[in-house]
């Protein structure tokens, strides 16, 4: 229920990059949150902040940097009660109850005229509270009075509402009904809601994604499915069922950092607890948080998910040669020279972990300095982690450069994982080559969605001799041809904008007449579902590259669900939920699972309905089990976005062997999968599924869906010149 892009404009709440003192302890450091709509937990032990994020967006603490906004409005500067003016209710933790004031006094204080909630509507969401109505503050149960403090809250008519910790210390019963009312909201959009808790279980039930806060930053956000079954991960980064040892990691794995611009040189960072506390610990003096202190450089966020669009790659900049220069430094420095003989501009990048003094242009230090901890969270003194923290430095660094022509990379398995991330951090067209012991093989997990080139180095990049100078010397004539062709093509003008489609092979008749319906307006980009071929057609999506979306073949969930080989990952929708844009999709091929030739479908597959697409490739029917999973995750993915949504049942048939007469024609299967959606979805004027009579690849379901498309994308963003 939360996303990143909210219903129409600026998200309910925006908070940047906030910073918040007591004293010098460092109480919130750097928290960046955004809530587009819905509801959205954040959860975290005592003492991690959470109370402190509420009690900064009401402006009841002052904040030291950073920046909160409410639809778009900052709230800096403004008092507690001009923003609960603005539409944002709280009810804090302890409920604040005036003891001597009857229920029916509290509500009546501030109830409104002509307003949505009333006392009548408080009372019979809380049946409890009618009955005591007479009772004073102090004659209450802890749940009635935690009832009475949301009902108080909800008469402002919030359009955001805070709730910290609303079940803490209640009653299995009344922690039941908390939550109900919280789904209940969340469903009926009137009202955003942020929720602090520590019950993980109301937390990952009232919405569909967790904030996890440790040691005053939010260390991720997740989805609450995930949390919820995680129990290690909720172990470790919770407390769950620990009293006394915690492995609870000092820094964020997958850190949040805010998207705007880092601040200018470093800072220095205060903990407020340099041991993580308990509730009898002496308070820190302030010497030993002084000499604990730390400084980092912030950098912009690194998201491949929902990355920004990179508009400043240089055309004519700098050559990349990017390795481990203490075990290939003979390698690297022969792939300098010889783009540097071939006219390019080149620069070397050391990301070593030894050490060991470098003559790199770029050297290990200032790489690792763009990690999270700084160099400290790369120089750990254990190869292993100190590889995982320069990639990830790595990633960060390359992500703030403005100046990359092209990059080029060699070694074996552990330094093309260690170079890949930063590489598919680049826009697609910006030349990127890896001379790698591992190109032969399987490279998906290194290549994913991007536009790297893989050459296989034949022999092991260890030292020069006749093939692997051969081989490298090819990179380096083909990275540099690359580079100059690109710094000498003419800027293309902008043209007609461009839209993704997904195709299978049993849905491109359907895909075939869309195309041609919008060819003259619009640049179709035909993506094929294999997996790999969605998560292009998102990364694209997410650097701002595609003006829209139809995807008409989703597939690929299928294969995720069942095992098969062409599957998405959980990431899948995210791009289109985070990008604002209309949305429309269809059900085409979720009646096939894809395995390789017939000898690799898995043991327990033995008896299925099979089709022989060609000798590699064998096709297997989804069942009605398999297909209410399927619906299932999407239709909780279109319940997360927030632009206007279309998805298409076609009861003809999802695929070409779907339909009557072909061998996938199963109508049980298919009812299942349409039924759950509509069971799943919480269909509204803006999100709707949408059953019609064809099979996917009739005329008429192509021309429904061009006519849907045309009248959400009236304006598209990018017009040809002349136009």
């Amino acid at each position: 229920m939360v996303t990143d892009a909210p219903r129409g404009g600026a998200p309910i709440l925006d908070v940047r990059d906030l910073n918040v003192f007591y004293g010098q302890s460092h109480a919130l450091q750097g928290v960046t949150l955004t809530l587009g709509s819905g509801v959205l937990s954040v959860v975290g032990r005592n003492g991690m902040g959470k109370t402190t994020l509420c009690k900064a967006i009401m402006g009841l603490v002052p904040v030291a940097s950073g920046s909160i906004s409410f639809r778009g409005q900052s709230l800096a500067g403004l008092s507690p009660a001009e923003i609960a003016r603005l539409g944002i209710g709280y009810v804090p933790q302890g409920r604040r109850l005036w003891k001597s004031l009857t229920v029916d006094e509290h509500l009546q204080l501030v109830a409104r005229k002509g307003s949505a909630w009333t006392p009548e509507r408080i009372y019979s969401v809380f049946p409890r509270l009618a009955e005591r109505r007479s009772n004073g503050g102090a004659q209450l149960s802890g749940g009635e009075q935690q009832m009475l403090a949301i009902g108080r809250a909800l008469l402002t008519n919030p359009r955001l509402l805070l709730m910290d910790e609303p079940t803490e210390g209640l009653a299995p019963v009344i922690v039941s009904q908390v939550a109900d009312l919280l789904v209940q909201l969340g469903r009926e959009g009137d009202i955003d809601v942020l929720v602090i808790e520590q019950n993980i279980g109301v937390a990952c039930r009232v919405a569909d994604r967790v904030a996890i806060m440790v040691n005053g930053r939010v260390n991720r956000i997740m989805e609450a499915g995930v949390l919820a079954a995680d129990r290690d991960l909720q172990q470790a980064l919770l407390g769950v069922g620990r009293h006394a040892h915690d492995d609870t990691p000092s820094t964020p794995e997958h850190p949040v950092l805010p998207d705007a611009a880092p601040t200018s040189g470093p800072i220095k960072v205060y903990l407020s607890n340099p041991k993580t506390p308990t509730r009898w610990s002496a308070p820190v003096p302030v010497r030993m948080i002084e000499g604990a202190a730390r400084t980092m450089t912030p950098v912009p966020e690194l998201s491949q998910s929902a990355a920004r669009p990179r508009t400043n790659v240089a055309r004519s900049g700098l050559v990349y040669v990017c390795g481990t220069l203490d075990t290939k430094g003979d390698e690297l420095r022969f792939l300098r020279d010889l783009l540097k003989a071939d006219g390019c501009r080149v620069a070397l990048v050391d990301l070593s972990t030894s050490g060991k003094p470098s003559g790199a242009e770029v050297p290990p230090h200032a790489i690792a300095g763009h990690h999270p901890r700084g160099s400290s969270g790369v120089f750990t003194g254990d190869r292993g982690s100190a590889v995982a923290g320069m990639t990830v430095a790595f990633a960060r660094w390359m992500q703030g450069r403005d100046d990359v022509a092209g990059l080029i990379a060699a070694g074996g398995s552990g330094g093309t994982a260690l170079v890949a991330p930063a590489f598919r951090s680049l826009p697609v067209g910006v030349p990127k080559l890896i001379v790698s012991t591992v190109a032969s093989g399987n490279t998906e997990q290194y290549v994913g969605p991007s536009d790297i080139t893989m050459m296989h180095s034949v022999a092991d990049v260890q030292g020069l001799n006749s093939i692997t100078r051969a081989v490298l010397g090819n990179a380096a004539h083909a990275l540099a041809g690359m580079v100059k062709a690109r710094a000498a093509a003419p800027e293309i003008a902008p043209g007609k904008p461009a839209i993704g489609i997904t195709m299978f092979g049993v849905t491109t008749p359907c895909v075939q007449m869309v195309s041609r319906a919008l060819e003259a307006d619009y640049d179709c980009l035909v993506f094929h579902a294999t997996g790999t071929g969605g998560r292009s057609m998102e990364m694209l999506l997410s650097s701002g590259m595609l003006d829209g979306v139809l995807d008409l073949t989703t597939t690929e969930v299928c294969d995720m669900i069942a095992g098969g080989v062409f599957a998405a990952n959980d990431t899948r929708f995210d791009a289109a939920i985070a990008s604002g844009q209309p949305f429309i999709g269809a059900c085409g091929a979720l009646d096939m699972v894809n395995f390789n030739a017939p000898e690799t479908v898995p043991d327990k597959y033995r008896g299925r309905l099979f089709y022989e697409h060609n000798p590699q490739i064998t096709l297997m029917r989804t069942t009605v089990d398999e297909n209410i999973a399927i619906a299932r995750f999407i239709g909780e993915k279109l319940n997360r976005m927030t632009a206007p949504v279309r998805f298409y049942l076609p009861e003809g048939g999802v695929s070409a062997l779907d339909a009557p007469g072909q061998p996938f024609w199963d109508r049980a299967a298919d009812e299942a999968l349409f039924r759950t959606l509509e069971e799943t979805v919480r269909q509204t004027a803006t999100r709707r599924l949408i059953r019609v009579p064809q099979n996917i690849n009739d005329p008429a379901f192509a021309a429904l869906v061009v006519q849907t498309f045309r009248s959400l994308h009236t304006q598209p963003r990018h017009v040809a010149k002349g136009a």
